[in-house]
């Protein structure tokens, strides 16, 4: 597996371009099995969880091509996919293994062909994240579903039929996958405690654009009447707020400034008030966000995650990085997942003062420096606080198992050096 090697103690200055987001790309991507007409996805992201993606699509029948063109001075890539000859109604282990978003198709397939076979998704080690919501809702709109051997097995002889839905929490990947299940459904679905990131505001504006029938974007309760058919659309994807946050953090702790390109300060309300806090500098621009720790004192400010517009549990772990190193201590409380302080004992063996009390509070107490060390990534956003941590510690950081970086962030070591960070990554040898 490749490592990523970092020499800490460069302050990072510059601008850094924020990419499509992965967390808007991948349900906009499985939108595209909802029509015979092409979709066309502009600014997504390269990322190897798009890949899997894109395979598992092509394995069911979907024509895609890529171009790569310029936005903002920036390369950008676009992908035109095709699904009017779809064959394959089965997601292999072998697929959804890789990429646990694959059930992004369980709706879609549903909703259009009345039949899909999913395998139980895998995903990041961050707790447990049952698909049962996405299962009982269907339910609720007519399908008959069974599990087979690992499977998901889902039937709509019918159809699928409007249905009254109450979430019983704000699932952000049920309510995409219920949302474009419902654009085909017979009658009006509602949802109710839907989830209201910005991601999900995004894929709404696809649907609707491919002429779904969609009320309540930005709320907790969406109206989905449903249509025949859908249409072909062309959209770009958003720029990744949690990018965005992550190299923000990267400014604040190297007490560097960068300005994030592409960044929507909108989208990231919770997190720049923490910085501010903290003591860092935030200037909001028309287009950017520039983020300033230039002769800053960082100070300790308590965190509590919440689903959106709460602050993101995926930039819990990059905040902690922050913390690490700041005067006083800060208390984080993680109330979405179960295990997301698995980057604990890796800070801890740079030289960070954390201690866990249950499952869901770390008190974090600041520390003069840390020290380079070799750490674990263990999921997506723990790894992007190691290389956080990395960036400022005395001496040499080897951070493995940086897999899980390449799923989420794109073009991480180039990004990186164009601010003038000492980073490489090493490849595994064959």
């Amino acid at each position: 597996m490749d490592k990523i090697k970092i020499i800490g103690g460069n302050q990072l200055n510059g601008k850094i371009y924020i990419s499509g987001a992965k967390n808007a790309a991948l349900p906009l991507v499985c939108a595209s099995l909802l029509t015979e007409e092409e979709l066309i996805l502009k600014n997504v992201p390269q990322l190897s969880d798009i890949t899997f993606l894109n395979k598992l699509l092509e394995f069911m029948g979907n024509k895609i091509t890529k171009n790569v063109y310029e936005e903002n001075g920036y390369e950008a890539q676009s992908f035109t996919y095709k699904a009017n000859e779809i064959k394959e109604l089965v997601a292999p282990y072998d697929f959804v293994r890789k990429m646990r978003a694959s059930y992004y198709v369980l709706g879609p397939l549903l909703a259009r062909f009345r039949h899909v076979e999913f395998s139980l998704p895998g995903g990041c080690a961050i707790g447990a994240r049952p698909i049962d919501i996405h299962l009982s809702s269907l339910e609720q709109m007519g399908a008959n579903i069974e599990i087979k051997n690992g499977y998901v097995v889902a039937d709509a002889p019918n159809g699928l039929k409007g249905a009254h839905i109450i979430f019983s929490k704000a699932s952000v990947g049920a309510t995409c996958n219920i949302l474009m299940a419902a654009t085909l459904a017979n009658g009006i679905t509602k949802i109710e405690n839907a989830a209201k990131e910005p991601e999900i505001t995004d894929l709404i504006d696809l649907l609707n654009k491919m002429g779904a029938k969609i009320q309540g974007r930005g709320t907790s309760i969406l109206t989905i009447e449903g249509v025949q058919s859908l249409k072909g659309a062309q959209h770009h994807v958003l720029a990744d707020r949690i990018e965005a946050g992550s190299y923000a953090i990267a400014a604040a702790i190297t007490k560097g400034r960068i300005e994030l390109i592409n960044a929507r300060a909108e989208h990231l309300q919770q997190p720049l008030r923490v910085l501010e806090k903290m003591g860092v500098g935030v200037e909001v621009t028309e287009n950017s966000i520039i983020v300033d720790g230039t002769n800053k004192t960082i100070i300790g400010e308590d965190v509590y995650t919440d689903y959106y517009p709460g602050f993101p549990t995926d930039l819990q772990a990059q905040f902690m990085a922050l913390m690490t190193v700041a005067e006083g201590a800060s208390l984080v409380t993680e109330s979405i997942w179960e295990n997301r302080f698995m980057h604990v004992p890796e800070l801890c063996r740079m030289g960070a003062n954390i201690n866990i009390h249950g499952h869901a509070s770390a008190i974090v107490r600041g520390v003069k420096k840390l020290s380079g060390a070799p750490v674990m990534a263990t999921d997506l956003r723990a790894s992007f606080a190691l290389i956080l941590a990395g960036l400022i510690a005395d001496g040499e950081t080897i951070v493995n198992r940086v897999y899980h970086l390449d799923r989420g962030y794109e073009k991480l070591e180039e990004k990186l050096k164009a601010v003038g960070a000492n980073v490489e990554r090493i490849k595994a040898e064959d």
